[in-house]
């Protein structure tokens, strides 16, 4: 029964109730039906019994007919006793005959004679209180026989007659019923192999069906979503490593390729170790923002102490530049509905962009407004171009040069969207950077709307 589908199991449950509830239906009226049957001969023979017992008298202690037995007779099989002398016999079969003339001899009451489908009533004739004889009343059962019989089949045909319409009838509305899930699930499982941007798109949820085409959507909006975030991680990887990685590679050809002094080797060793460590950085970054995507976190933080570590890190590129870096806040509390870590990862490529394509000088600026937190990072530089504003955080379309963590703008974006923020750039100069976070103070947004909105509202 288990590795049936459920429409066969649905089928046979239904049919199984039906045959059930008819098979009790069926025995239920033939036994009600045989009772009346049954009781129609006894209130027959009570009739011709006492039909007969009103035209008996009592003369001399003895019953006597005040008609002609013939005639009485001949009507209906009724016997007469006085005593156990029969003074009325009708012509009836010889083994009736007998158990009429036995039951003039006990108590009164009915029975059926064996074998003779006939059914015998006796009612006593009284002189007061005294029994001084019996009268006899016969009557057939075949008719009655005959018709509990032919209601019998009659009712069995009928009843299996309604099993099989209500069997065709129950196939046919299963079959109409769950034929749109089939094809939704055939097509659910087609599409997340091929095409995972199509969609059912039944409405708002209403019934049933409604309800499946709504879960499925969403199952295939989950899977799209992690295949499209399993392919920009790929990617990002793929984009973010290549540097670093030729740099070990080119290093460690120079190393191999001749001899070097002890100062040449240890600054090629440095060289090996700072991408090595850029590379780690970029993978745990990548990572983190991931699992950000699939899961967003519950953790708060503080922006100003994630900006100042941000600014602390990023000290030997802007002094590589001779950039004087400002950390500016208002004194309205800035706590942020992301980990620390997201959002330091989320600002250092921005500081670090600003340091290298700045003059003299870059702003990093705090406030808290309208339940967000937003953090803007000027530079004194030529700024970004109208036509760049969305361009810039195109991965492989970086601004920025090739040093610091490598993560980019892209990366940052996709980060702050992780928390349920953003990231956008101001056309013109001088270049300008705007990061928006939602504010711990706010409640959380849920899975699947993201924070760029709030740049909007």
């Amino acid at each position: 029964m288990s590795s049936l589908g459920i429409r066969a199991r649905l089928f046979i449950a239904a049919v199984a109730s039906v045959t059930v509830a008819v098979f009790i239906l069926v025995v239920v009226f033939n036994v009600v039906l045989a009772r009346r049957l049954s009781s129609d001969v006894d209130s027959l023979l009570h009739a011709r019994a006492n039909a007969e017992l009103s035209a008996v008298r009592i003369k001399g202690g003895r019953p006597v007919i005040a008609e002609s037995p013939d005639g009485a007779a001949a009507v209906s099989p009724i016997w007469v006793f006085a005593g156990r002398t029969p003074i009325e016999v009708p012509r009836a079969p010889a083994e009736i005959d007998r158990w009429a003339r036995l039951m003039a001899r006990q108590p009164v009451g009915i029975r059926d004679v064996p074998g003779a489908e006939t059914r015998l009533l006796s009612v006593a004739v009284a002189d007061g209180d005294r029994r001084v004889g019996t009268v006899i009343a016969a009557a057939s059962l075949d008719p009655y026989r005959d018709t509990q019989r032919a209601v019998l089949l009659g009712s069995v045909v009928m009843g299996a007659a309604l099993v099989l319409a209500f069997a065709l009838s129950t196939g046919w509305i299963l079959r109409r019923a769950l034929q749109p899930v089939s094809r939704m699930t055939a097509d659910a499982a087609e599409w997340s192999e091929h095409d995972l941007d199509r969609r059912f798109e039944l409405g708002p949820p209403k019934d049933e069906l409604t309800q499946l085409g709504a879960t499925l959507d969403d199952l295939l909006d989950r899977l799209a979503a992690g295949l499209r975030r399993e392919q920009r991680l790929t990617a990002e990887i793929s984009h973010e490593l290549r540097t670093p990685l030729a740099r070990i590679q080119a290093e460690s050809d120079l190393v191999l390729r001749r001899e070097r002094s002890s100062a040449e080797y240890s600054a090629a060793l440095a060289s090996i170790s700072q991408n090595a460590r850029r590379m780690a950085a970029i993978i745990a970054t990548l990572l983190d923002a991931a699992r950000q995507e699939a899961s967003p976190a519950s953790a708060t933080c503080d922006v100003r102490t994630a900006a100042q570590a941000v600014v602390t890190a990023c000290a030997p590129v802007a002094e590589a530049h001779s950039i004087d870096v400002e950390l500016a806040s208002s004194p309205t509390p800035a706590r942020a509905r992301v980990d620390q870590a997201l959002a330091e990862g989320i600002l250092q490529p921005l500081l670090e962009n600003a340091c290298r394509h700045a003059r003299a000088h870059v702003t990093v600026t705090i406030d808290a407004v309208d339940g967000r937190v937003r953090v803007t990072v000027a530079d004194d530089g030529p700024g970004i171009g109208e036509h760049e504003v969305e361009t810039v955080f195109e991965p492989g379309a970086r601004g920025a040069g090739s040093g610091g963590a490598g993560l980019g703008l892209s990366l940052a974006r996709r980060l702050a969207r992780a928390g349920n923020g953003d990231v956008v750039a101001r056309g013109g100069a001088p270049g300008t950077f705007v990061v928006v976070l939602p504010s711990a103070t706010t409640p959380a947004q849920p899975p699947g709307q993201k924070g760029h909105r709030l740049l909007h509202q």
